[in-house]
């Protein structure tokens, strides 16, 4: 049985900020006191000027496993995931095949069992025939349903009305949604193709995937939720205008109604493509600066409830082509925790904020069982990070499969220490400590 006895770290949990030890004893946090002494043979580890968070729970990745292997894998993607404090993750159905039935669905549970070194589970797909398959799934073990109602290929683009109903009216219980309004892009598209040419850049990107093309899908979203008392969770939100969809008027605990900003919405503006071109690309795309903004501040005042990756490696030569076959979507997970810390250290949010909404508040709002808090009883997630350590991102040190990185040569404020999963240090300063594989998650529904 693994223990260890963490000393004197600045503990940031529950809108507090202490300094105490923890003990470790196995996969679970068995104490937490100001002084704890080691009368159990545990592993002592001075935290000393040392921040410990509760391990980030990342509700929107994309691990390309299976059909996709040489963009990332579960192994290679969980593995950059732990190296920066995300200890469990929730995995998108759009792999090849698709996770659009019970069979495909549990293959990957299957796989992530044999080799994911962070927590795992994966969100069933919706097409517009499936529907029947959805009624098997026990939402008590999977994390939810995901509805791509734009930004999809094949039949898992969702866009028939009648479908949308009979899911929204059918199914009890949390439905992600991609919302874009795709006739609409398409529209855009071909008219700046018609004005411009073919051979355009990753700039048009904002302006093709504009504004509008978010508000009308997301309020379809909403209307549809509303209408039938459905819980649902809007992904990536990229503009200021959605905002106005959501509330902070009560308690996450009570909301039917809840979105997720990710990294890159939080970081990037329009202004960013002009340097980093396809790099950026993603669906929806970033915006404007005022999109950013307002998207940060929704975020502090409880519009927004999680922070997230949508972490969708592609490679480098794919991502190298011209804007129009360039596919959207980009690696994150390694260095999430990292770049909200900068925002931190730059006076946009609290450290308490930042644990709030990328651990808390995605426990809370899955229902996940005994995670996402720094409490006795809980699994031991636990992320040891150093304000006094700087942490440049270099080709060397990305471990994406992809091999690249948005943030490519930019000095991060804060390095990520150690990481436990399970109990478990599974990450020590650059190093990885064990092999051992993250566990379901289990959902008190």
């Amino acid at each position: 049985m693994s223990k260890f006895l963490i000393k004197q770290a600045t503990i940031i949990n529950e809108n507090e900020k202490f300094v105490s030890d923890l003990l470790i004893e196995n996969d679970i946090i068995s104490k937490i006191e100001t002084t704890i002494d080691n009368n159990y043979n545990a592993v002592e580890i001075n935290a000393e000027g040392l921040y410990l968070v509760p391990g980030a729970i990342d509700d929107q990745v994309h691990f390309r496993e299976p059909g996709l292997t040489h963009k990332g894998e579960i192994y290679t993607e969980a593995k950059a995931a732990v190296a920066g404090g995300i200890t469990s993750y929730m995995e998108m159905p759009n792999t090849n095949p698709q996770a659009v039935s019970i069979e495909e669905l549990n293959k990957k549970y299957e796989r992530a069992a044999q080799c994911s070194l962070a927590n795992y589970s994966f969100f069933m797909g919706t097409t517009n025939q499936n529907l029947e398959e959805i009624k098997k799934v026990d939402f008590k073990n999977v994390c939810g349903l995901k509805i791509f109602m734009g930004s999809s290929t094949g039949d898992m683009l969702v866009d028939n009305q009648q479908t949308l109903e009979t899911i929204f009216g059918n199914v009890n219980a949390l439905i992600a949604t991609h919302c874009e309004f795709d006739p609409l892009v398409k529209k855009r598209q071909q008219e700046i193709i018609e004005e411009y040419g073919e051979d355009i850049d990753a700039t048009f990107h904002p302006i093709i995937r504009n504004e509008e093309v978010c508000y009308q899908s997301s309020k379809l979203a909403v209307d549809l939720a509303k209408k039938y008392n459905t819980r649902l969770h809007i992904l990536h939100i990229s503009t200021a205008k959605e905002l106005a969809l959501f509330t902070n008027k009560i308690p996450l605990k009570e909301k039917k109604i809840t979105s997720e900003a990710c990294i890159h919405h939080l970081w990037f503006s329009d202004e960013d493509y002009k340097t980093k071109g396809n790099f950026i690309k993603w669906n929806p795309a970033v915006k404007t600066l005022y999109d950013r903004d307002h998207i940060l501040q929704a975020v502090i005042d409880g519009r927004i409830d999680v922070i997230a990756t949508d972490h969708a490696p592609h490679t480098i030569e794919e991502k190298s082509q011209s804007y129009l076959k360039a596919p959207s979507g980009g690696p994150l997970v390694q260095h999430a925790i990292q770049a909200m810390w900068d925002l931190h250290f730059q006076g946009k949010i609290s450290a308490e904020m930042i644990v709030q909404k990328m651990s808390h508040n995605v426990a809370d709002l899955f229902q996940i069982k005994n995670r996402g808090y720094i409490r006795e009883g809980y699994f031991a997630d636990l992320v040891l990070i150093n304000p006094d350590k700087k942490f440049t991102v270099t080709k060397s040190n990305i471990l994406y499969k992809c091999g690249w990185s948005p943030f490519e040569n930019h000095t991060f404020p804060v390095t990520i220490d150690k990481t436990f999963v399970n109990g478990e240090l599974m990450y020590d300063n650059g190093e990885f400590k064990s092999t051992k594989i993250g566990k379901r998650l289990v959902f008190e529904r």
